[in-house]
């Protein structure tokens, strides 16, 4: 199996939220690029399903993040610019909960390191200025302004697209069972064949654990409920921004205004051009890369509206639509595996997002793109390491199956 009659230079296994971002920056610098994916993304088995993803810069998760989205937010404009789809919206962020709580002090730790435009609300101004919300009056929120939503699906489908006007041979319906590397190059058993190449690129999605195989690196595939509601004033864009919420002794939720529903959304007849989504980004919900995130029961629906009803009373009392599931690929410290495989240097790996990765898919591809042509990159990339959880290199191994 060979690319257009010769060998890839690289290989690109999984073309989902960060595989295609990966291709495109590789084709786009006129490296022969072979893609293989299990399924033909965007779809409902990777982590990016549901329509919208929250995309932030005063990040709660780690100050170190933030040159990194800072960075994603102009290949985002790029991306939308040369696909000539509309990528990002706009619509404000508010972090809200305890002023000591992670998703409020972090943010605000991370906007002052890196002077980010922000303001801090005490519980009055933000039931005054956002009317949706009903914080109790020990609350407040961290307002960013450009906070906003960013169009997963459409993402992907622009990140393949452009990655094949670029050069890109892209493979759907290509299982990858596993994978040799050797300090000569790559081996790729795909389908019952090998492709070979000089490098491999390697962004599982849920099925890292498998695929990734490296000793010691604990990955856990959840999943989380994303919930839909037709919309109701409040919740329009430019009155209610995105937001996440850190109550005291609760489940964080999250949820994004007013905006287009996904194109598998049940219950959405003609006319309706806006859902509103809610969900919880904590929880304990083990879901299997093969059979998929399990189905919402109406106990699910009745934990997220008990949640709501003294917070978003709004959102709590409107048109319920229905649940879809996500998956989240999870580290123990919640941060990224991103760089050289530890004990293969010329296999680059991206995995275990935990939940917050797809706002960070263009800089994260383009990091692969710079491990890929020259094993490292001027981007900083340290506390994502993948050999902080592994045992220590032991020479040429193989992997697999996925």
């Amino acid at each position: 199996m060979e690319l257009s009659g010769s060998r890839p230079e690289v290989v690109v296994v999984g073309l989902g939220t960060m595989g295609a971002a990966a291709a495109y920056h590789l084709a786009s610098r006129g490296v022969r690029v072979l893609g293989l994916d299990r399924f033909t993304p965007p779809h409902a088995r990777g982590e990016h399903a549901g329509g919208s993803r929250i995309i932030r810069q005063a990040y709660a998760e780690g100050r170190a993040y933030v040159p990194l989205v800072q960075r994603a937010y102009e290949l985002w404009r790029q991306l939308s610019d040369l696909s000539g789809v509309e990528l990002v919206t706009q619509t404000g962020g508010l972090m809200l909960g305890d002023p000591d709580s992670t998703h409020v002090a972090g943010a605000l730790a991370s906007a002052r390191a890196h002077g980010l435009d922000h303001e801090l609300l005490d519980a009055k101004t933000i039931r005054e200025r956002f009317p949706a919300f009903t914080p109790e009056d020990g609350e407040v929120g961290l307002y960013e302004r450009t906070a906003g939503v960013v169009r997963p699906e459409a993402a992907i489908g622009a990140h393949l697209r452009l990655a094949e006007r670029s050069g890109a041979e892209l493979r759907y319906g290509a299982a990858v069972t596993g994978w040799e590397a050797t300090d000569d190059g790559v081996t790729v058993r795909v389908d019952g064949e090998t492709v070979t190449a000089d490098k491999l690129v390697v962004c599982p999605g849920p099925w890292a654990a498998g695929l990734l195989r490296m000793p010691g690196a604990p990955i856990s595939l959840e999943s989380r409920l994303q919930h839909y509601w037709l919309p109701s004033e409040p919740f329009a864009i430019g009155r209610c921004p995105v937001w996440i919420w850190e109550p005291d002794g609760d489940a964080v939720g999250y949820g994004v205004p007013a905006f287009s529903p996904p194109s598998d959304l049940h219950g959405v007849g003609p006319g309706v051009g806006s859902v509103v989504k809610a969900a919880f980004h904590s929880g304990d919900r083990p879901a299997d890369a093969e059979l998929g995130a399990p189905s919402a029961t109406p106990d699910d629906l009745s934990a997220m509206l008990a949640w709501l009803a003294s917070r978003l009373p709004a959102l709590a009392d409107s048109t319920y639509i229905e649940a879809k599931p996500c998956l989240y690929t999870m580290t123990p410290d919640g941060d990224f595996i991103l760089g050289a495989h530890p004990d293969a240097p010329n296999v680059a790996v991206a995995a275990g997002f935990s939940g917050h990765g797809f706002k960070f898919a263009p800089v994260v591809g383009e990091i692969l793109a710079d491990l890929a042509q020259t094993g490292q990159t001027l981007h900083t990339i340290d506390q994502f390491a993948p050999g902080r959880f592994t045992a220590k290199a032991t020479g040429r191994h193989a992997y697999g199956p996925a």
